[in-house]
């Protein structure tokens, strides 16, 4: 979503009620603090008035993550999925606020049944009864992009339909044009906030949110992950019905299971936990290592359990994708790890993430033996990936370091599905089960099909380059002829030769003119040129005296410096 900056006062018109809401709401809440070091104070004059003394007692009781919370929940959509976001980032908020934002949930009330008839029959193009034999009105759920509904296709199959709330493209541009703006005032006026760089997670954000706001993009994700596992039966993905489906509208398959979370009724049916877990994990772990595209959000509500514990996977809105590199990158991690070696998970640390000023190498590997001494000597049996790599996390932002953003969603993932796991089988050993995938990484990388296709792939570079350099040569050549040609040379740490030289050659430059005056003055007296005072040449004595008095000075000067 392109985010269009604040500037010109009919924009800045369009936006100033929602701007001081948003700041009051943030006043309101004990965050007073921050927004008076910004130039805001221009929408803050009429909204402060709105806050009762009452309210701001009240609110000063909280704790700081809890008056977050509480802020967001009522700046309402944009601001929900933003900390939702920010919730899976302990890279760049405290911990404390990562918990509490973890707890809020789209608690919205579903939009009227007329707005949804009316939306469906706009992007279908056709009466609801022409497509749907079926179509409930009561939702079976309401978020803060859109809500599900159920119904049934003129051809009988039973879907789920989910419908993008009226107006909600305008307002979330609306606020992240305000918070964009936010952003840059953040970065010029608070720096403990600013070397965060909010601009760039507004940017980031605006880009996920794009994705999430266009239902094509899940309809394409869906079909994608469903081509990864053909003829794999422990796995099922829900059909997606494109004649029903726009960029507003998404009609998928309507799935009837077991949540992953209801224990209770999965063992009251007779479905087998261990391979429920089992599977689960060797599924994550095969997207994320071998397709390299993945379920970044597999938590128990998008996980259903069908019979012969098959799984289930919902709301392809949230993908995570790394590439060959990374994958290899954070098998070297894992590798170091095993081998004890933390000069190699140094090394390969510093090649996935992303940091403005280079760490201190051996400090880093100091931290890294710290973690390993934590966590190496533990019973395999009792290791979690997820409290392995929240240290992880802990260590990265001690170093003022940053992951990108697909590392961080595998991350999350592979957390998220441990921890569906051992809900089901309390005995799942997370990083057990990751060793193959591993091995088979590193293998990969030295098979002969590999690097033969690698050496092709450089030798191809290669003389594509030899064949480039006689023309970059001749064009060079001819700038030159041209005069166009241009060469530039920085000198660095000559600035003090340079102020000795031009002082040393002030010196000699006055010793030349102290020398002159001299001789000068001695010719005069030589020839006797009047007029005379004392009965001697007086420009002669003018000359002498001058000599005099610049040659004292000259030698002071000298005598200052220390070196004579």
């Amino acid at each position: 979503m392109q985010i269009r900056k604040i500037r010109i006062v009919s924009r800045t018109y369009r936006h100033v009620n929602r701007y001081r809401q948003i700041l009051t709401v943030f006043f309101k809440y004990g965050f007073g603090n921050l927004i008076e070091r910004l130039p805001v104070g221009q929408y803050l004059e009429i909204g402060l008035k709105m806050i009762s003394r009452g309210r701001r007692k009240r609110v000063e009781k909280l704790t700081r993550s809890e008056r977050m919370r509480l802020a967001v929940e009522e700046l309402g959509p944009t601001f929900i999925k933003l900390a939702q976001i920010l919730s899976t980032r302990p890279d760049l908020i405290p911990p404390e606020i990562v918990q509490e934002l973890a707890k809020l949930q789209d608690q919205v009330s579903p939009f009227p049944f007329a707005q949804v008839k009316e939306i469906v029959e706009e992007e279908l193009k056709s009466p609801l009864e022409e497509k749907f034999q079926h179509f409930a009105e009561t939702p079976l759920a309401a978020a803060s992009i859109g809500q599900v509904h159920r119904a049934r296709l003129q051809s009988g199959a039973e879907v789920v339909v989910k419908v993008q709330r009226p107006g909600i493209r305008q307002l979330i541009e609306v606020d992240l044009e305000i918070l964009f703006h936010l952003a840059n005032l953040i970065e010029r006026h608070i720096d403990e906030l600013g070397i965060q760089r909010p601009t760039r997670i507004v940017e980031e954000f605006a880009r996920t949110l794009e994705k999430e706001m266009d239902y094509t993009v899940e309809a394409y994700h869906t079909e994608r992950f469903a081509r990864q596992f053909l003829g794999n039966t422990s796995i099922y993905v829900p059909r997606i019905y494109r004649e029903a489906s726009t960029e507003r509208v998404l009609t998928m398959e309507y799935i009837s299971g077991i949540k992953a979370s209801e224990v209770a009724m999965l063992n009251q049916q007779g479905f087998d936990l261990k391979i429920i877990a089992s599977r689960g994990t060797d599924l994550i772990l095969e997207q994320i290592f071998h397709h390299g595209f993945f379920h970044a959000d597999p938590h128990p509500g998008n996980l259903f359990i069908l019979p012969e514990n098959v799984i289930c996977y919902l709301d392809f809105g949230m993908m995570g994708s790394v590439d060959r590199q990374a994958r290899e990158d954070f098998a070297d991690i894992v590798y170091g790890y095993v081998l004890k070696d933390e000069s190699k998970i140094a090394q390969a640390l510093l090649k996935i993430i992303e940091w403005d000023s280079e760490p201190n190498r051996r400090t880093l590997e100091k931290d890294i033996a710290d973690f390993m001494a934590l966590y190496l000597y533990q019973p395999l049996k009792e290791l979690r990936i997820d409290s392995i790599l929240k240290a992880l996390l802990e260590l990265i932002t001690r170093h003022r370091l940053r992951l990108p953003p697909e590392i961080f969603l595998m991350i999350k993932a592979l957390t998220t599905a441990e921890g569906v796991g051992v809900a089901l089988d309390p005995d799942l050993n997370m990083a057990e089960k990751a060793a193959p995938f591993i091995k088979r990484i590193k293998m990969e990388r030295l098979h002969p099909r590999r690097i033969i296709g690698e050496f092709f792939d450089s030798g191809g570079e290669l003389i594509q380059l030899l064949k480039e350099i006689p023309g970059e040569l001749r064009e060079i050549l001819k700038q030159v002829k041209q005069g166009k040609a241009k060469f530039e040379f920085e000198h660095r740490g000559l600035e003090d030769f340079a102020y000795h030289i031009d002082r040393s050659s002030n010196r000699i430059a006055f010793s030349f003119l102290v020398s002159s005056l001299i001789v000068g003055s001695a010719l005069i007296f030589r020839t006797d040129i009047g007029p005379h005072l004392w009965g001697l040449p007086v420009f002669g004595l003018l000359g002498f005296s001058i000599a005099g008095i610049f040659g004292v000075w000259l030698l002071i000067s000298i005598l200052r410096s220390g070196r004579l």
